[in-house]
């Protein structure tokens, strides 16, 4: 039992280490862009680049709208299928499972065949209807992660009890979903919130593809001619990552001190 107990430590360590000691050395490249000094000139100028301010926040909008949309197909699909059609479920979660068989570059380039300038649809005419595309291929590519989050805090729940206690008390549809379903999977959406967050700040192709001004392309961008502020940008990034999942955690934890509600 110690010696299972020494290489689970040992295998913990190691792994620690393979993770850490990027990031340390990434960090401590990041602080080198004045000469023979530990400085921050690298943050200050990411900070102060009018690009990167736009980038950032264009990205947090694109993420806000894919979780927002996201969780309203979602949540009713995942609640439907359990409630009313439990034979469909494996065709349901086949279908959220494709996103991560099929690249994204074939998911984009389909995009742009059928919704170009010369198409019925001209999607990519536009701006606010290319923005509109792209969150659209930001629903899809979290997909398999937002709806196996949703379902796995739905199966906590007994659907069932709580629809017919709402339907005798007169509720409708939308009521059940939005004061009944809603609150009890928070925590399931949530998981898929943060996983998507991390999804839509990091991705570089179909932005790209696109010709939108994401976070994704303009690291790759900034990575491609500085290298102090890619390293300052990577560090930012992952700062974002840690805040969501502090969060995420600290939610999780008052959702689950919260009663069940009817």
């Amino acid at each position: 039992m110690k010696l299972q107990k020494f290489f689970a430590w040992i295998a913990v360590v190691i792994g620690a280490i393979y993770f850490i000691v990027p990031l340390i050395g990434t960090l401590e490249f990041s602080l080198r862009m004045r000469r023979d000094a530990y400085s921050f000139d690298a943050y200050a100028s990411v900070f102060s680049d009018a690009h990167f301010l736009y980038a950032f926040g264009y990205s947090m909008l694109m993420a806000l709208l894919t979780i927002i949309f996201g969780m309203l197909i979602v949540v009713p699909t995942a609640y439907w299928v359990r409630l009313r059609l439990p034979q469909i479920r494996p065709i349901v979660e086949f279908i959220t499972l494709m996103p991560l068989v099929i690249p994204a570059i074939v998911i984009v380039f389909g995009y742009l065949r059928l919704y170009n300038s010369s198409s019925i649809l001209p999607l990519t005419g536009f701006e606010q209807s290319t923005n509109f595309l792209l969150v659209c291929s930001y629903i899809v590519l979290s997909l398999p992660y937002m709806y196996r989050s949703v379902d796995t805090a739905m199966r906590t729940i007994d659907v069932g009890t709580l629809t017919e206690a709402a339907e005798s008390l007169g509720a409708k549809w939308t009521t059940i979903m939005f004061r009944c379903i809603f609150p009890n999977v928070m925590s399931g959406v949530l998981s898929g919130a943060f996983i998507t967050l991390a999804i839509v700040m990091g991705e570089f192709t179909m932005a790209s593809l696109l010709n939108r001004p994401a976070f994704g392309p303009y690291m790759q961008l900034v990575g491609a001619n500085q290298a102090y502020q890619s390293s300052a940008l990577a560090i930012i990034a992952l700062a974002v990552t840690w805040l969501s999942m502090g969060l995420l955690q600290l939610v999780s934890r008052f959702s689950k001190l919260a009663p069940v509600k009817a």
